[in-house]
């Protein structure tokens, strides 16, 4: 696997956010292994927004009122995922052509500005563009930061 610095280094809570939201996911995504992730995300306050790639917030969706609910959709696009052969492992590609420079703190609360543009190349010669971003609203209680929900799947004008 590639190993990819963490630009936030000096900056514990954003390094943090940054290894929870990057390679953390990213491995846990291709291993269909969502324990890894499960302790990210603070079951009780998340909600999940579906922007269906739209630059129109009347097109966006509440589509994971429940931590629950997108579990199983995740796990099911990681299963997808996993069925295919890719060129290069997938956390490696995810890692290239996914950035999450801009997190933005203010006390306990943080928007991680996450955005997928590039193709993932598979070995049969098949490509799969992403071409989108998520807002990542996390709190931070007790020890940690934690994943409150998110805004996924906005229109990324950069793609």
């Amino acid at each position: 696997m590639t190993s990819t610095p963490n630009p936030f280094a000096g900056d514990p809570d954003r390094a943090f956010i940054w290894e929870m939201l990057m390679p953390r996911d990213f491995k846990a995504f291709a291993t269909q292994d969502w324990s890894m992730v499960a302790p990210d995300f603070d079951e009780g306050r998340f909600f999940g927004i579906d922007a269906n790639k739209s630059a129109s917030p009347d097109d966006w969706k509440p589509a994971f009122p429940t931590l629950a609910i997108y579990r199983e959709e995740w796990l099911r696009q990681a299963a997808e995922a996993a069925r295919h052969v890719y060129k290069e492992p997938l956390v490696d590609t995810l890692l290239k052509i996914v950035r999450l420079d801009q997190i933005d703190i203010r006390g306990t609360a943080a928007i991680a500005h996450k955005k997928f543009s590039g193709d993932i190349l598979r070995a049969d010669g098949s490509r799969e563009t992403l071409a989108f971003q998520t807002l990542y609203f996390c709190g931070h209680a007790g020890d940690r930061w934690r994943i409150t929900g998110f805004a996924g799947y906005l229109f990324h004008a950069g793609a």
